[in-house]
């Protein structure tokens, strides 16, 4: 499950934003995934803008056919996320500081952790995603992420 932020008017992420749509609201993965390996190139891969590396690895993960490449997507997104700052984010238009990122991003991770049977990990992502829900308002992206934390709690057999 994704939950990417509302896409901005930087053009990396209106780019970006074009292969979350191909693949969220066209039912395309494989086109978006092409699109988000272009952008990865452009971008200078793991050297690029942390937002963008941030942001495209996120919207990268979730068009992987294989767990194991969704984890390591993921794990550069949160890498990336470390070093974003909010004056980047605002400078992209994003309306959400750097904090707001992270629970979609625990969510993944503790996700992909629960499939791979990893579920201390799992549970462990699980608690850093609620610590830091509170950045999400009460829109349609933040009840999207506390419904996946939810879901994942559930799965995970934690309380909801």
């Amino acid at each position: 499950m994704t939950a990417d932020p509302p896409m901005a008017t930087d053009p990396t992420m209106a780019r970006i934003g074009q292969g979350v749509e191909l693949h969220h609201q066209q039912g395309q993965p494989e086109a978006a995934r092409d699109l988000f390996a272009r952008i990865w190139d452009d971008i200078g891969g793991e050297q690029g803008d942390p937002l963008h590396v941030c942001v495209l690895a996120h919207s990268m993960a979730d068009v992987q056919d294989d767990v194991r490449q969704e984890l390591m997507w993921d794990l550069r997104a949160l890498a990336a996320a470390d070093r974003v700052t909010d004056e980047q984010v605002a400078q992209a238009g994003v309306a959400l500081p750097v904090a707001g990122l992270y629970p979609s991003l625990h969510l993944n991770l503790g996700e992909c952790y629960r499939r791979l049977g990893e579920l201390d990990r799992a549970r462990g992502h699980l608690r850093q995603a609620r610590a830091r829900i509170d950045m999400l308002g009460d829109d349609g992206y933040g009840r999207l992420v506390r419904g996946g934390l939810d879901r994942l709690a559930g799965l995970l057999g934690e309380p909801a």
